[in-house]
């Protein structure tokens, strides 16, 4: 006999009785007539909220899972743990772009999973505020009041001191419970003069370093914390690889993707101008544009200001390593270009991965910025083609569709 659970049974009685109650006046006739029926109406409302009850008032496993842990049920005090703030949350690779705009700075970004939050910083006075433009600064809007204060208040949730990590026995959990090794990201967007700006985002981090929260370098090699910074934007390079300067090591460089191109194992070296020969051959396609020479390339190095992955750069893609950088980004429209027809060309995708071989030889972590949005087919066909192709983690606006969208088959970067 097949297993019915006990609420179908019930169901079925009262069903029944309800069936047998709405057909009580096709009986015969010959009742007794000073016997009183209640209205067919008053039956029917009345078998319509015994099975309105049945489904909302659950029984036995059902109650016991609903109440569970709270004051007066099974569980109580059980349904909590001192680390679980992120409990139940996977990290995935997703960078929340301009973070700040969210209603919620920060917590929206952990709570959807994504690994790395950005933050543009400005420099006025002795102060670091946070906005994207300067129409849109306020003073209680701080790298301080957004960032850093909740990120030492997390991580403290998620090392504490218990009977079972007595003091004295510090962790380095991050923010995801889940997975207490992941590093979340801090990507300062360096909005003002970058050589003004870098003692004072050093000095902000201190609240970080002190608690040993922070990914540094510790003469040989690289001590991963449960926050990594990484500057961007006119963050400059010579300033981030000065002992000097970054004397912790502990604040590492966003590297300019489209310097680091290079050709499939068996073609010839790429040269650092101009790796397009050994995309195009002799047909150049006209529609795509120029490569290194058109994200603000500088190669006079120290010079202050210019943009993502140029101040203050040095001459040759050589120098950027794992020991000063931990992104390599650059703007896809630039990079790459549009996409004609909603499909990437050939050449394209040759682009695509020669920056992946470049920057994954390196060590260094694989972001494209300014990717399409609209329409939304559009941008979802990037974003699956980047990971397929292997680019380490997307740069998004919109969480939800980043972290919760069915990729489909063999498309999800989770599988």
């Amino acid at each position: 006999m097949a297993y019915r659970p006990a609420e179908y049974g019930n169901q079925a009685c009262l069903r029944s009785s309800s069936e047998h109650l709405l057909n009580i006046d096709n009986e015969d006739e010959t009742l007794d007539p000073f016997i009183s029926t209640p209205p067919r109406g008053v039956i029917q409302l009345f078998a319509l909220f015994s099975g309105i009850l049945i489904v909302f008032v659950p029984d036995g496993i059902h109650r016991i899972i609903r109440k569970w842990g709270q004051i007066g049920h099974i569980g109580q005090g059980l349904s909590s743990w001192p680390t679980d703030f992120s409990g139940g949350i996977l990290p995935v690779p997703c960078h929340s772009h301009n973070d700040y705009w969210r209603r919620v700075p920060l917590y929206s970004a952990i709570e959807a999973g994504c690994i790395s939050v950005e933050a543009d910083v400005w420099l006025f006075g002795h102060e670091l505020y946070v906005g994207h433009s300067l129409a849109s600064l306020t003073p209680n809007r701080t790298l301080a009041s957004l960032y850093i204060d909740p990120l030492v208040t997390i991580l403290e949730r998620q090392n504490p001191t218990t009977h079972f990590l007595p003091d004295g026995a510090h962790g380095h959990h991050g923010v995801f419970d889940t997975e207490p090794e992941q590093t979340l990201t801090l990507l300062i967007d360096f909005k003002t003069s970058g050589s003004a700006l870098f003692p004072y985002v050093v000095s902000a981090l201190e609240p970080l370093r002190s608690r040993d929260y922070l990914t540094h370098l510790n003469g040989t090699q690289i001590i991963s914390r449960p926050i990594t910074v990484v500057g961007t934007g006119n963050t400059p390079f010579n300033l981030v690889a000065s002992n000097l300067s970054n004397p912790h090591y502990d604040i590492f460089f966003d590297a300019p993707l489209d310097k680091l191109w290079e050709g499939p194992p068996d073609s010839e070296p790429a040269t650092p101008s101009d790796p397009k020969h050994l995309v195009y051959g002799s047909d150049i396609d006209a529609s795509l544009p120029e490569l290194a020479t058109s994200t603000n390339e500088t190669d006079d190095g120290g010079e202050d200001d210019k943009g993502q992955g140029f101040s203050g750069a040095p001459s040759t893609a050589e120098a950027y390593t794992t020991l000063n950088s931990y992104y390599a980004s650059v703007s896809f429209s630039k990079a790459i270009g549009h996409v004609l027809w909603g499909k990437l060309s050939e050449p394209q995708l040759e682009l695509i991965r020669g920056h992946i071989r470049g920057a994954h030889k390196r060590g260094l972590l694989v972001r494209y910025w300014e990717l399409p949005f609209w329409p939304i087919g559009l941008r979802n066909y990037v974003w699956d083609i980047l990971v397929k192709e292997g680019v380490d983690l997307l740069n998004v606006d919109d969480l939800k569709g980043a972290t919760q969208r069915d990729w489909g088959k063999d498309k999800g970067w989770w599988r």
